[in-house]
C-alpha cells in the first residue's frame, strides 16, 4: 500500500478521528465528573454548616426557655427568699443536668450566690447580658471556648438577682449540631481566631467574616472541602466560627482513576485504529466510516445511539469498547441528572423563595415558594425578564428600580447585595427582601422573602407565647396564695375555711394539669405521634370519669350535670383519649355557661353510629364561628374570652377523627351551644 494511497489516507484520518473522539469524550467525562463531585461536596459541606447554625439557634431558644423555667421554680424562689444559699446548688444541679446545660448559676449583682456545673467566668458575662439582653453569647479572650447562655431576672424573689444558664461551645457541643455523614463540625472562638497564627483555614474564615455569611472552599493541600459560618451576637460582635469539613480524598482518587482509564482507552483505540487501517485498507473503510459516524455522535453528546457492530474482529472489538464507554457515559449522565433532580428537590423544599437569572436577567428557574410569593406560575415566568415578573414599584420620580438600584447588577459589581422593595403581587403590594448571590458564570441566584408575612408570623408567635405564659401564671399565683393562707392560718381557720383553700388548690392543680395535657397533646398531634389504643369500652363509664374529673370546677361555679344516656353504649375506642375529649367539652361548657346553670350531656345509639353531646346554658356561639372554634389557639370569638389557650377543642376534634368519627358545634333552638361527638361502632 503506497504511503499516499487511500488506505494510508483513511488510516491516518481514522486514527486521528479515534484519538480526537476519545480525547474529547474523556475530557468531557472527566470535566463532568469533576464538576459533579466538586459541586456535590460543596453543597454537602455548605448544608452541614447551615444546619449546624440552625441547630445552634434552636439550642439558643431552648436555653432561654430553660432559664425562664428555672427562674419560675417555686423551690428556688423560696430558698432565695429564705437566703438558704447552701441548698441552692443541688436544686441547680437537678435542673441543669436533665436539661443538657453545662452550667447554671444565680448571681446577685456581680456576685455568684450559687452555681452548678463546670468552671464558668460568671462575672465576666455580666456586660454581655447588659448589652444583649436575656439571650446572650460571650467569647472570652484567651479561652478555647465561647459560651451560649441566657439570663432571667428573679424579680420579686430577689430584685437584684438573676438566673444564668450556659452551654459551653466546645467539641461536645459541636457534636450536638447534627452534621451529615462524613462531615466534621468544629467551633472556633472568634477572639482566639483573630489572635492565632494563620493556618490553611484562615483565608476561608476571613472571607466568611468579611461577608458576614457562610463561605465554602476546597483545600487541596488538606484534601478537604470546608465551610465557615460566622455567628455574631445581638450587638454584632463575633462569637464563634462554625467550621465544617469533608474529605475530598475519595473524590480525587476516583477522578484520577477515571482519567487514567480514559487515557489508556484512548491509547488503545488509537493503536487499534492504526493497525486495522494499515492492514485492511479499503476493506475496513466502510465499518470505519460507520464507526467514525458513531464516534461523532458521542462527541456531540448523543449517548443514546449504540455503536454499530460488525466488520473485522479488531473493528468489532473497538466498537464494543466504545459501546462500553458510551454506557459508562450514559451512567455518568444519569447520575448527573439524578444530582440535578436532587438539587431541584432541595430548592423546591426551601421555605424561602428562590429564583435564578442569566446574564440578561431572564428567569431560568423558580421554585414553588417564589411563585407563590409573586403570585405567578413558575412555568410562565421562565424566560421572562425578572423585572416584568417581580413588578417593583417605581420611585417618586417614576424611575424603575430595575435600572437605578437593581440588586442583581449591584451583586455583579460588589459581590453581594440585599434590597428591600415594594412588589405588586397577586395579593397586592407587599414588602419583599431580595438577596442576590454572587454570579457563577452566567447564573445568578436570588432569594426572596415576604417581610409582611414574616411579621404576621412573628406577631402570632408572640401572642401565643403571651397566652401560654398568662395561663400558667394565673393558676400558679392562685395556688401560691392558697398555700400562703394555709401556712399562715393552719391552726386558726375553721375546717370549712381550710376545705375551701384545699378546694382552691385542687381546682388550680386541675387547671394546670389540663393546660399541660393540652399542650403535650397539641405537640403530639402536630408531630403525628398521637396514638389511639383500641379496646372494648363503655361510653357511659367514659362520661362518668369525665364528670368526676371536672367536679371541682363545677362545684366552684354551682353547676350541675344532667345525663341522658341510652343503654348499651359499648364501642371500640381509647378510653383515656375519649375521657380527655369529654373533660374538654365539659370544662368548655362550664366556662361559657352561667353560674348555677345545668350542663346537659347525653348519648344514644343507632345501627352504625354512637352519638354523644354536651350542651351548655351559655349565650351560644356567634354566627359563623361553628368551625373557627376548632382552630388551634382560637376561643370562638366570644367577648370577653374566658381563660384557656384555645387548644382543647382542636385536640378533641383530632382525637375523635383518629377514632374515625366527627366533632361538630351547633346552635340550639334556644340559643345555646351544643357539641356533638359521632363515633362509628366499628373500629377506626
Amino acid at each position: 500500500m503506497k504511503r499516499n494511497s487511500l488506505g494510508w489516507w483513511l488510516a491516518g484520518i481514522n486514527v486521528l478521528i479515534v484519538l480526537v473522539v476519545a480525547a474529547g469524550v474523556s475530557w468531557v467525562a472527566i470535566g463532568l465528573l469533576q464538576r459533579l463531585a466538586d459541586g456535590q461536596q460543596r453543597v454537602r459541606v455548605q448544608l452541614a454548616a447551615a444546619d449546624a447554625r440552625a441547630d445552634m439557634a434552636r439550642l439558643g431558644e431552648d436555653t432561654l426557655s430553660n432559664a425562664r423555667i428555672l427562674a419560675e421554680r417555686p423551690t428556688l424562689r423560696r430558698l432565695l427568699q429564705e437566703r438558704d444559699l447552701a441548698s441552692l446548688p443541688p436544686v441547680l444541679q437537678r435542673f441543669c443536668q436533665p436539661a443538657g446545660l453545662d452550667a447554671c448559676a444565680i448571681l446577685e449583682g456581680d456576685a455568684v450566690l450559687a452555681a452548678s456545673g463546670g468552671a464558668v467566668p460568671w462575672p465576666e458575662m455580666i456586660p454581655a447580658v447588659r448589652e444583649q439582653g436575656e439571650r446572650f453569647m460571650f467569647a472570652p479572650a484567651g479561652s478555647a471556648n465561647a459560651y451560649l447562655g441566657a439570663a432571667i431576672p428573679l424579680g420579686d424573689a430577689d430584685p437584684g438577682a438573676r438566673v444564668m444558664v450556659v452551654h459551653v461551645l466546645d467539641d461536645a457541643f459541636a457534636h450536638r449540631l447534627a452534621p451529615q455523614d462524613g462531615v466534621q463540625v468544629r467551633l472556633r472562638n472568634y477572639r482566639n481566631f483573630n489572635s492565632a497564627p494563620t493556618d490553611d483555614f484562615t483565608a476561608l474564615h476571613t472571607t466568611a467574616l468579611a461577608d458576614g455569611r457562610l463561605a465554602v472552599a476546597h483545600l487541596p493541600k488538606l484534601s478537604l472541602y470546608a465551610a465557615s459560618n460566622p455567628v455574631f451576637s445581638a450587638t454584632g460582635e463575633g462569637i464563634v466560627l462554625i467550621e465544617t469539613q469533608l474529605s475530598s480524598a475519595q473524590v480525587d482518587r476516583d477522578v484520577r482513576a477515571l482519567r487514567l482509564r480514559l487515557l489508556l482507552l484512548a491509547a488503545v483505540l488509537g493503536a487499534a485504529a492504526l493497525v486495522i487501517s494499515v492492514l485492511l485498507g479499503r476493506r475496513v473503510t466502510r465499518p470505519t466510516e460507520a464507526l467514525t459516524a458513531a464516534a461523532e455522535k458521542l462527541g456531540q453528546g448523543d449517548f443514546a445511539s449504540s455503536i454499530p457492530q460488525g466488520g473485522p474482529a479488531e473493528i468489532g472489538k473497538l466498537a464494543r469498547t466504545m459501546d462500553d464507554m458510551r454506557r459508562n457515559l450514559v451512567d455518568l449522565t444519569g447520575t448527573l441528572r439524578q444530582r440535578e433532580a436532587e438539587a431541584q428537590a432541595v430548592l423546591g423544599g426551601i421555605v424561602e423563595g428562590v429564583y435564578a437569572v442569566d446574564a440578561e436577567r431572564r428567569i431560568t428557574y423558580m421554585n414553588a415558594q417564589a411563585a407563590r410569593l409573586l403570585g405567578v406560575k413558575a412555568p410562565e415566568a421562565i424566560g421572562r425578564f425578572c423585572g416584568d415578573v417581580l413588578k417593583p414599584r417605581c420611585g417618586a420620580r417614576g424611575e424603575s428600580p430595575c435600572e437605578s438600584a437593581c440588586p442583581i447588577l449591584l451583586a455583579r459589581q460588589t459581590g453581594s447585595s440585599t434590597a428591600v422593595e415594594q412588589l405588586v403581587t397577586g395579593a397586592g403590594e407587599r414588602r419583599m427582601v431580595i438577596t442576590s448571590a454572587q454570579p457563577v458564570e452566567n447564573l445568578q441566584v436570588q432569594v426572596i422573602r415576604d417581610e409582611t408575612e414574616l411579621e404576621a408570623v412573628r406577631r402570632a408567635r408572640d401572642t401565643v407565647l403571651a397566652n401560654v405564659s398568662h395561663e400558667f401564671r394565673t393558676p400558679l399565683a392562685a395556688q401560691l396564695a392558697s398555700i400562703e393562707l394555709l401556712r399562715a392560718g393552719l391552726h386558726t381557720r375553721t375546717p370549712q375555711q381550710l376545705e375551701e383553700l384545699v378546694l382552691s388548690l385542687e381546682r388550680g392543680t386541675l387547671r394546670l394539669t389540663q393546660l399541660i395535657d393540652n399542650l403535650l397533646e397539641s405537640v403530639r398531634i402536630e408531630s403525628g405521634q398521637l396514638e389511639i389504643r383500641q379496646q372494648s369500652i363503655d361510653l357511659a363509664d367514659v362520661i362518668d370519669d369525665a364528670v368526676v374529673t371536672v367536679e371541682a370546677l363545677l362545684r366552684q361555679r354551682g353547676q350541675k350535670v344532667e345525663r341522658e344516656l341510652d343503654e348499651n353504649l359499648e364501642l371500640n375506642g381509647d378510653a383515656v383519649r375519649l375521657t380527655q375529649v369529654f373533660v374538654n367539652l365539659l370544662a368548655n361548657a362550664s366556662k361559657f355557661g352561667p353560674q348555677d346553670s345545668t350542663i346537659r350531656i347525653g348519648a344514644r345509639r343507632d345501627a352504625r353510629t354512637l352519638s354523644a353531646w354536651v350542651e351548655d346554658a351559655g349565650p351560644g356561639l356567634p354566627e359563623g364561628a361553628q368551625e373557627n372554634v376548632f382552630e388551634r389557639f382560637s376561643r370562638g370569638g366570644v367577648e370577653p374570652a374566658p381563660g384557656g389557650m384555645g387548644l382543647g377543642l382542636s385536640i378533641s376534634r383530632s382525637i375523635v377523627e383518629r377514632h374515625g368519627g366527627t366533632l361538630t358545634a351547633s346552635r340550639t333552638g334556644d340559643g345555646h351551644t351544643r357539641f356533638t361527638v359521632a363515633l362509628p361502632l366499628e373500629s377506626a
